[in-house]
């Protein structure tokens, strides 16, 4: 067995044991029988068995406090601010403040003395703070899988961002388009990348490409028209446009309306992201409704749930989404 896919419950199954017991004979705590943590420590030897960083960031909580990382281009948008109330909410039930944290200095040490744990939410392949926290020496727990070369977080909460994609692109093609567009960032994420691929496999299932047009991760309305008016004015055809980024949709409503389209009729606008924006834009616009103050709340819940010892290293949670109809969709197919 490969050195990189041994685990704990690797090492427990061969051994004959818990995957706790083989956790205490490793790390020599618990009441475990001599004989027993040799097994534990002969089996892991032979199975090439390494601690990952999970297991070594493991530890008792002590500071009070747990740090939450947002992406540094995104803080000011709506879907971050009610994620990081969700998560201070939660985290006040089990008597933790919330640290909101600036990219690290000083290397990733610093924060093991100043939190108990790390929530970085949707980390950004590049992003030069993300491998740094998720070495802090404490456990992280992150919102999206992180796609870079990094040590692996303790824990993960994700949504199928592939599947709200499917929902809103066979959503606006039963309302009768036929020549879709995506405005969405680089992959550089976990999130982005299930858009970009998503939109590919479904336009090869359907005989309907989704263009593609790029736009930032936190893009502003006024991109997100700009945008807008350069695909329509590239391609006229297209009949519905999907935003990716939080906020944003409101712009792709002012190019249209700017080139002649009627939002709704003979063209259709959805959001990724649903919120303020989308759901008091004139006309409100169909959006993926993530619940981020939920999914702030299950991150903080997962990384308590790893601090005291009731959850296991290596969790990965679903959150869920729902898709909101609005009038922005309203053409029938």
């Amino acid at each position: 067995m490969n050195a990189r896919t041994v685990t704990l419950l690797d090492v427990a199954r061969a051994a004959g044991v818990s995957k706790s017991t083989v956790s205490d004979a490793l790390q020599g705590s618990g009441r475990v029988a001599e004989a027993t943590r040799d097994r534990v420590h002969e089996v892991a030897e032979r199975l090439g068995y390494r601690p990952n960083s999970a297991a070594r960031r493991l530890r008792r909580a002590s500071t009070g406090a747990v740090g939450l990382y947002l992406p540094q281009t995104a803080t000011r948008l709506d879907y971050y601010m009610n994620l990081a109330f969700g998560a201070v909410a939660r985290a006040q039930e089990e008597g933790l403040d919330v640290v909101l944290l600036a990219a690290p200095a000083g290397g990733p040490g610093r924060y093991a003395s100043r939190v108990d744990g790390l929530l970085v939410i949707d980390p950004e392949v590049g992003d030069p703070a993300v491998p740094a926290l998720l070495d802090a020496g404490v456990p992280v727990v992150t919102g999206e899988r992180y796609l870079g070369p990094a040590p692996a977080p303790t824990g993960a909460v994700v949504c199928d961002n592939s599947a709200s994609l499917t929902a809103l692109l066979d959503h606006v093609r039963a309302r009768g388009a036929r020549r879709p567009a995506l405005l969405a960032p680089a992959d550089t994420s976990a999130w982005a990348a299930a858009l970009h691929a998503t939109a590919g496999t479904w336009g090869a299932e359907h005989g309907i490409p989704v263009a593609i047009h790029p736009v930032p991760f936190a893009a502003t309305a006024d991109e997100a028209e700009r945008a807008t008016r350069a695909l329509l004015s590239a391609d006229p055809a297209t009949d519905a446009v999907i935003c990716a980024p939080d906020g944003a949709a409101p712009g792709v409503l002012r190019a249209a309306a700017a080139l002649g389209r009627t939002v709704g009729a003979d063209f259709l606008v959805a959001s990724c992201v649903d919120g303020t924006a989308a759901r008091s834009s004139s006309p409100p616009i169909t959006a993926v409704d993530l619940r981020p103050d939920e999914y702030g709340r299950a991150c903080v819940d997962l990384l308590c749930g790893i601090l005291a010892g009731r959850t296991p290293a290596d969790t990965v949670r679903r959150h869920e989404w729902s898709l909101r109809t609005r009038a922005s969709t309203l053409r029938e197919g």
